[in-house]
């Protein structure tokens, strides 16, 4: 039996970053970049430490448009890819839509918001629902499609109904698909709330950022771009526990490729 991965599976990817960070302080501090272009990473951690309650005021705010998004995104993702799997005639009619939705771009879409929706929570929500509904109605559409035909006949001989079938086996089949989609739209979340609130808001921290940018306060900015970093990797990691609760077998599964 194999051993489980251990904490030094994790060591290339720290020494990566720490290479990084030591790369960009000898750059910054040796003078090879204007330090007010590239400030080094230690006046970057002194703005974090001196606008903290800022930061975390706005990163409240901004935590609480992707959450709201995302929630909408989900739902609205699980009910059209349910219908879409269930009727073939909505797939074909919605699906290329769907792909052609994501070859508009964020950025162009987000000052129609605010036009149409003012400056408030509305537009914000909006967007980062319309950013994480694809990857999520992608994912159940392909979890739904590997469900194991041959389970579904077996159960469909046992007299299980439409419903019964779908709830015990094609949702459970589509789960680890589920999850994987929900991974990707928890990173463009905090994202697609920033960039709305770049073009029009009162508080956030795409707002902070324009703010600081305008003073040239390039150090208070990289602050802002690890907070965004530091947020959406929390909201990752929440996806990854959520998973490992949802879908256990998933665990017995992995034992059983390292035997």
């Amino acid at each position: 039996m194999k051993k489980s991965p251990s904490i030094t599976s994790k060591l290339p990817a720290a020494g990566a970053l720490t290479a990084l960070v030591l790369l960009w302080l000898a750059v910054s501090e040796g003078g090879i970049v204007p330090a007010f272009l590239l400030p080094s990473p230690v006046e970057v951690v002194q703005a974090l430490v001196s606008d903290a309650p800022i930061l975390w005021e706005n990163a409240l705010v901004t935590l609480a448009e992707a959450a709201w998004g995302l929630g909408i995104g989900i739902l609205a993702a699980l009910v059209l890819a349910t219908l879409m799997h269930r009727a073939r005639v909505l797939y074909r009619a919605f699906y290329p839509l769907l792909v052609i939705t994501q070859t508009i771009p964020t950025i162009a879409i987000a000052p129609l918001l605010v036009l149409w929706m003012g400056f408030g929570m509305a537009p914000k929500v909006t967007l980062v629902a319309l950013t994480t509904f694809f990857p999520v109605t992608v994912s159940l559409l392909e979890g739904y499609a590997s469900t194991d035909r041959a389970a579904a006949d077996l159960l469909r001989s046992m007299g299980a109904g439409r419903w019964q079938i779908f709830r015990h086996l094609e949702f459970p089949s589509a789960l680890s698909h589920f999850f994987s989609g929900l991974r990707v739209s928890a990173s463009y979340a905090v994202v697609g709330a920033v960039i709305s609130e770049w073009l029009g808001g009162f508080e956030g921290l795409g707002v902070y950022m324009t703010r600081v940018k305008k003073a040239y306060a390039f150090d208070k900015m990289f602050a802002v771009i690890i907070v965004i970093v530091v947020v959406s990797l929390l909201l990752m990691a929440l996806v990854t526990v959520l998973r490992r609760k949802a879908c256990p077998w998933e665990a017995f599964e992995k034992i059983e490729r390292n035997d």
